[in-house]
């Protein structure tokens, strides 16, 4: 119906106003107030609300309304819902005299409403974004013209509100990486910047997250007085730990594991007792479907022996330089976390005869997988160690590391990846 007379080029030149601000950048919020506002002004209703179409769910919810509160219903109810699965406006003259009408919300607010107008929010790419309903004109009810003027602010507000739905989806994923990388450089601060020099043995580590965070972590901290003056010390703890999971949670369980272990080095505790109290501690913390699996083990460099317990962490591999033979270990415990003061039978300590090598390395390097389902698995590690025993501690690792990339090809990394390793010098 074409427009005619002062009134209706007001309206046009009202309908020219929505369209540019609706143009303009808005939060969500923001938004759907101009729209509301803008349907009430220019249609002369009493009341407006903009519900919002959550594809997931097949729901409507109302965001911001007059007077209204928060709501979401399926779309396969009420006026507003009809309107959705139509995509057509929906004029209602008399809404007590129509079924489809819900008058719970005015039994709520106490409010009373004569007649209303739904109009189907189609955005691009022909996609629904929503309803907006308006209630009770001053002239006492809607027709055919105001379907029109209706129609057209629904068209403009469609597109607007997309706009700022993905503008703020653009702002939590930035919000969410400016975290993340936040939280990786915290993870990478703890690791050593450098790894401790010792009495005779040759150090090497690596680890890579699958993300941006990982559940890996590991620690050498020196425990001899001699690293105070720079001299090779004749102690070292190893820590290398895997959180269930990858990810901020795991980060902050690793995390969390070489802070206490740090501190039980700081005072002087012995291993049992260390293990013993972390575990209590995670136990305490974590939920019931959480736990860090942990190598924890004193290097002593003037005896060459590696005592130890292993938290569910496993498996372990030494070379033994004069045989050539990799000795496998399982995990000596229970992960930490899982029960409270679980048994901790210290295992047969790891002796290092010169040219050993002993190798710690979390369940994503055995278990990554290739593009046809293929685990690395323990054999390849071990193959790939006897090659390169007569090399250095970093020169078997990058080595491991080359030969798991091969191995992989394009394959995604799933897991996170980190080893240690430790070599007897000849």
């Amino acid at each position: 119906m074409p427009m005619q007379g002062p009134s209706d080029r007001a309206s046009l030149l009202r309908l020219l106003e929505v369209a540019r601000q609706l143009a303009a950048p808005s939060d969500l919020t923001d938004l759907l107030e101009q729209i509301i506002n803008a349907g009430r002004e220019v249609l002369g209703a009493d009341r407006a609300s903009v519900f919002l179409f959550d594809p997931e769910t097949k729901e409507l919810f109302i965001k911001i309304g007059t007077n209204l509160d928060e709501l979401r219903f399926s779309i396969d109810k009420g006026i507003a819902g009809e309107c959705a699965c139509t995509r057509k406006i929906i004029n209602v003259p008399d809404c007590y005299d129509d079924p489809r009408f819900n008058p719970e919300v005015d039994h709520r607010t106490g409010y009373h409403t004569c007649c209303l107008i739904a109009v189907p929010l189609i955005g691009l790419e022909d996609q629904l974004v929503g309803v907006l309903q308006l209630l009770n004109p001053t002239k006492g009810c809607f027709d055919e013209a105001d379907e029109q003027i209706a129609a057209g602010i629904a068209a403009q507000a469609a597109v607007a509100v997309q706009r700022a739905r993905l503008m703020d989806e653009r702002m939590v994923k930035l919000k969410l990486e400016r975290d993340l990388q936040l939280a990786r450089q915290i993870q990478l601060d703890v690791l050593p910047k450098h790894l401790p020099q010792v009495r005779n043995y040759d150090l090497a580590a690596f680890s890579q997250p699958a993300e941006q965070t990982g559940g890996d972590i590991y620690d050498l901290i020196p425990i001899a007085a001699s690293e105070r003056n720079g001299e090779p010390v004749a102690g070292l703890l190893i820590l290398l730990a895997d959180a269930t999971g990858h990810g901020i949670g795991p980060a902050l369980s690793v995390t969390q594991v070489r802070a206490m272990i740090r501190l039980g080095v700081r005072l002087d505790a012995g291993l049992d007792d260390l293990l013993a109290h972390v575990n209590n501690q995670l136990n305490a913390d974590l939920a019931g479907n959480r736990f860090v699996t942990a190598f924890v083990g004193r290097l002593d460099a003037l005896r060459h022996t590696l005592t130890y317990h292993a938290a569910g962490q496993g498996p372990l591999l030494h070379l033994h330089a004069g045989t050539g033979d990799c000795e496998w270990r399982s995990a000596s415990t229970l992960p930490m976390g899982v029960l409270a003061d679980p048994p901790l039978d210290r295992p047969e300590p790891i002796v290092f005869d010169a040219g050993d090598v002993h190798a710690l390395l979390t369940d994503g390097i055995y278990e990554y997988q290739n593009a046809e389902g293929e685990q690395f698995g323990k054999e390849r590690v071990g193959e790939v160690i006897k090659q390169n025993a007569d090399r250095s501690a970093q020169q078997i690792l990058d080595a491991l590391i080359g030969e798991l990339r091969r191995f992989a090809g394009a394959a995604p990394q799933l897991d996170d990846l980190t080893a240690v390793i430790v070599k007897r010098s000849g």
